[in-house]
């Protein structure tokens, strides 16, 4: 696994040399484009508007449009916006990790310690497990700064990308109409809820629509169709409620005798 990152974690005057790696595995069926009519692959040019001619990848770069005219961006120009952040994770404060709404988590990645800062990173892990504490902190990645939270995870820290405050749209503009529910109801939806709850085993969940999907593929290179059938879904209206909430009760419970 290679590290996609590397600087410290710093707060006060501690340094803790680390380097980041992304928790997350994605396999996912890779697609060409292709042209319609021979089924050749599509190329995608970067072509000069000035000269219309393609330009390869060395001579590309950044520019910000500017009174007119384009402002050319090299990696140091990027570095040296924020010098202090550019190869460090700087905590700026210590939270209750359940004050962190789960709507601004982002991304997870690991930090692993160097070998001559694995005391302090010990140290650092052991005193938020014990504080029951997150630390807040921002760093640079990509040409772009990150809001993130550090908690302990299994044997190793954990780095979750947090959203700022000012990407999330607020749900002010849905007009919910508040409905007046009757015990009864509720306590239907509660037992079919009590009825299906179990505890949570990640390995159980699989990718299955990539699975149908490699299936379709594989048919289709034998020159077969897989027609999927057709399902309707309805949506359960208002005098429905009780009766398909007895119905879920019965099927759940003729399933797992």
């Amino acid at each position: 696994m290679r590290a996609i990152w590397s600087g410290s974690i710093s707060f006060g005057l501690v340094n803790i040399p680390i380097k980041l790696y992304s928790a997350l595995e994605t396999e996912s069926l890779k697609f060409d484009f292709l042209h319609k009519e021979d089924l050749s692959p599509i190329r995608y040019a970067k072509i000069c508007k000035k000269e219309e001619k393609e330009v390869s990848y060395d001579q590309i770069i950044k520019g910000y449009p500017y009174q007119g005219t384009y402002i050319p961006m090299d990696d140091d120009d990027f570095k040296n916006a924020n010098i202090k952040e550019a190869n460090s994770i700087n905590i700026q404060a210590f939270v209750d990790e359940k004050e962190v709404e789960d709507i601004y988590i982002e991304r997870p990645y690991y930090l692993e310690p160097a070998k001559e800062s694995l005391k302090a990173y010990s140290l650092f892990k052991n005193a938020l497990q014990v504080s029951n504490k997150a630390a807040i902190g921002k760093f640079i990645l990509r040409n772009r700064e990150h809001l993130a939270m550090i908690r302990p995870y299994k044997n190793i820290l954990l780095l979750l990308e947090l959203r700022f405050g000012s990407e999330l749209r607020t749900p002010n503009n849905f007009q919910i109409q508040e409905i007046q529910l009757e015990d009864k109801e509720i306590n239907l939806a509660l037992a079919l809820i009590d009825q299906l709850t179990k505890k949570f085993k990640p390995a159980e969940y699989k990718d299955t629509y990539e699975e149908n999907l490699t299936k379709v593929i594989e048919a289709k290179s034998r020159g077969h169709k897989i027609k999927a059938p057709e399902e309707i879904t309805t949506p359960t209206g208002v005098t429905d409620l009780m009766a398909t909430l007895k119905a879920s009760l019965e099927q759940e419970k003729t399933r797992t005798k």
